[in-house]
């Protein structure tokens, strides 16, 4: 990709033109750079499940042309007058959210990610699978230089996604399970590993045992395995579902100890039937969490960077976006795909 000239040229990118599409190359001139905005020169871009869903508007949020991409690591290009802590020139990543009011009751406690007007960075906006994008700088993370770019990008939304959940209800004694050995999955497993957890991980994918347990898990278990589920019932104080299935959700809360807790972070389709009673009598919960605050997004890259936590990824280059979409679309990827723009690069 060409550096951009400064102003308001067209930005180069690949979008969906209508549901389930193809992405086509597509040029878009952005808004003005506001006081507070950067420009980011856009090396590398996560393919996020969520992608594939807004591609396809199973959400029915999805406005055509569609640009994905929220997993996005570059430099910034191009700064508003009121950027303060970012330079020109320095690496910085950007996830699922774009912009929040910044001061409702939820972003003065620090939640800008359960924002009433929080802004998706590729909902009724372009996003990263582009040559640059335009925000608010405020959303924009600097990355610490351990991290490289590629293995960086996925942090920014499936990193954060699984960081945020554990850190708020996961202590260093605990026994953790993992649901799914995925794009968020393998990134649970090695972040619960760092906080001191015994790791459990489960899949359908046998396969995927070997590359769990480098990963962090101490225990897999296939979840195909009626009497395996049951030889762990009672054991775990934690599960986290990353999984994008409907599966047998009572086996799971089965396998919590009385007061644990299932977390659901993968948008599984289906509604979840658990009846009341198995909450009841072992006092146990089921919650769910979204990507993170900005103060969570800062500490996880720290604390990916500290303990060499890194998305394994498979890399394309942006215009072959289509490829990356289709593996992404039949659960292919090992573990994330990543786009890069070859000639990215700070100045």
């Amino acid at each position: 990709m060409h550096m951009r000239a400064h102003g308001n040229s067209s930005i180069r990118a690949m979008a969906a033109k209508n549901p389930k599409g193809a992405l086509e190359k597509f040029e878009y001139v952005p808004e003005p750079l506001g006081p507070y905005d950067v420009e980011v020169s856009i090396e590398a871009c996560g393919v996020c499940h969520s992608d594939v869903h807004l591609i396809d508007n199973d959400w029915g949020i999805s406005t055509y042309p569609l640009v994905p991409g929220h997993e996005i690591v570059g430099y910034v290009h191009e700064k508003g007058g009121m950027v303060r802590d970012l330079k020109i020139g320095q690496r910085v990543g950007i996830g699922w959210q774009r912009a929040s009011c910044l001061h409702c009751e939820h972003c003065n406690q620090g939640d800008e990610n359960l924002c009433a007007s929080s802004q998706a960075t590729c909902v009724g906006h372009f996003g990263g699978f582009a040559s640059e994008i335009r925000l608010d700088s405020r959303f924009a993370f600097p990355i610490p230089e351990k991290l490289a770019s590629e293995n960086a990008a996925p942090l920014l939304c499936g990193g954060i996604t699984v960081f945020a959940p554990l850190l708020r209800d996961v202590k260093p004694s605990m026994k953790v399970g993992v649901i799914g050995v995925g794009g968020l999955g393998h990134l649970a497993i090695q972040f619960a590993k760092a906080f001191g957890c015994e790791v459990t991980a489960f899949s359908h994918s046998p396969d995927k045992e070997k590359e769990a347990r480098q990963f962090g898990a101490s225990r897999f278990i296939s979840s195909n395995d009626t009497s395996a589920m049951k030889s762990v019932a009672g054991s775990l104080d934690y599960i986290l579902a990353t999984a994008s299935a409907d599966l047998d959700w009572m086996a799971y809360l089965n396998i919590l100890k009385p007061r644990g807790k299932l977390c659901f972070v993968g948008a599984v389709p289906a509604p979840i039937q658990i009846p009341a009673l198995a909450l009841i009598g072992g006092r146990k919960s089921v919650s769910g969490s979204n990507i993170g605050s900005r103060t969570e997004i800062m500490q996880m890259l720290e604390f990916a960077a500290r303990h060499g936590i890194v998305a394994k990824t498979e890399t394309l280059p942006m215009a072959d976006a289509n490829k990356a979409i289709e593996k992404v679309r039949k659960n292919e990827a090992r573990y994330r795909m990543v786009l890069k723009n070859p000639e990215a690069h700070s100045h």
